[in-house]
C-alpha cells in the first residue's frame, strides 16, 4: 500500500506517534516516538532511541501499528504493517540515517531504525466531527486549544 499524500502531511505534522508490538507471547507493548518520517512510497522509518522493548518485539512479531494525529485537529491516522529492525550495516541505514538525523539535528543517536511497510491504513477522527457534522477544523482547533490552555 502507498503513502498518500494526505498521509504524508499528518506524519510532518505529528509530534509524536504510537507504536505498538508485541511479543511472540501477545504481551502488548505502546511506546512513543518522536522521531520518524515517511520514507520511499510505502514505508515509515523510526529512530530507536530508547526502544529495547520495542525492538526486541518486532524481531519476535513484525506485525505492528502505528498512530499519529494532528492534536489541534484531532485527525490522523492509523496504520498497520510489517516492521523490521534495520542496523548499521544494512545497506539502507545510511540513507535512512540522512533522513531522521534532519529530524534530531544529531542530538540523539541511534544505532538501529524500525522500518515499517504499509498493508492497512484507517482514518482516525475526533467523535465530535461525527457526533457533529456541522464541526470544522477551525472550531475544533479552537475548541482543543481552549481545553490545552493554548
Amino acid at each position: 500500500m502507498k503513502l498518500t499524500e494526505e498521509i504524508k502531511k499528518y506524519i510532518e505534522k505529528s509530534v509524536l506517534c504510537w507504536l505498538a508490538t508485541s511479543s511472540n507471547d501477545n504481551i502488548p507493548n505502546v511506546s512513543p516516538k518522536e522521531v520518524f518520517i515517511h520514507h520511499g512510497t510505502s514505508n515509515i522509518i523510526i529512530a530507536n532511541i530508547a526502544s529495547p522493548q520495542t525492538v526486541q518485539n518486532i524481531k519476535q512479531n513484525k506485525n505492528v501499528c502505528i498512530s499519529f494525529i494532528d492534536v489541534l485537529i484531532q485527525k490522523g491516522f492509523q496504520i498497520k504493517g510489517n516492521a523490521e529492525i534495520i542496523g548499521e550495516i544494512d545497506p539502507e541505514f545510511s540513507q535512512m540515517e540522512k533522513a531522521l538525523t534532519t529530524l534530531t539535528h544529531d542530538k540523539f543517536p541511534f544505532a538501529t531504525i524500525t522500518k515499517i511497510e504499509i498493508q492497512q491504513v484507517k482514518p482516525i477522527i475526533a467523535p465530535k466531527y461525527l457526533l457533529y457534522p456541522e464541526t470544522t477544523e477551525k472550531e475544533q482547533i479552537e475548541s482543543a486549544k481552549k481545553t490545552y490552555g493554548l
